[in-house]
């Protein structure tokens, strides 16, 4: 029988009890309620110890409970810390490759029109080439059908 179980047996025993006529007393069999008060006082050192002990550990779990609740916020704020500044290396690193993308592009068109300068530049250079060459052709056709340098030069004169 429980602690408890024989408190309450001791006060059903009272309350049981045949009161004593123009008194709050009562008659109680004196030998089971002292056998019970006694059994009550060896179990309830032992009740007190244990409840203590439980009331120990419970600090002790509710300390550790609170240490590992702080370190989980911690980690918690370290990851989340840790996840913005990947956040800001990420829109870093985009606004860089952004500005670079523009830079390439800006010296690709540059070059693209140094390029086409160059080619027309070449192109022009080629295109007198083959006129002189035309007009020495066409002198030196004329010369096989008879007109002779200074004659062609007049009529170009002319015109």
């Amino acid at each position: 029988m429980e602690v408890e179980q024989r408190i309450d047996a001791a006060i059903k025993m009272v309350e049981e009890a045949r009161g004593v006529p123009l008194s709050a007393s009562c008659v109680l069999h004196r030998p089971d309620l002292l056998e019970l008060l006694d059994s009550i006082k060896i179990y309830l050192p032992q009740e007190f110890t244990h409840a203590s002990e439980i009331l120990n550990r419970e600090n002790e779990i509710l300390e550790n409970a609170r240490l590992t609740a702080d370190q989980l916020i911690e980690n918690a704020r370290a990851e989340v810390n840790d996840m913005i500044s990947e956040t800001e290396i990420v829109a870093a690193a985009k606004k860089e490759a952004a500005r670079i993308m523009e830079n390439v592009q800006h010296q690709a068109a540059a070059q693209q029109n140094e390029i086409d300068n160059y080619i027309d530049s070449r192109l022009a250079t080629l295109e007198v080439i083959l006129n002189k060459t035309l007009d020495v052709v066409a002198r030196g056709r004329d010369r096989l059908n008879g007109v002779d340098a200074k004659s062609a030069l007049r009529e170009l004169d002319k015109e």
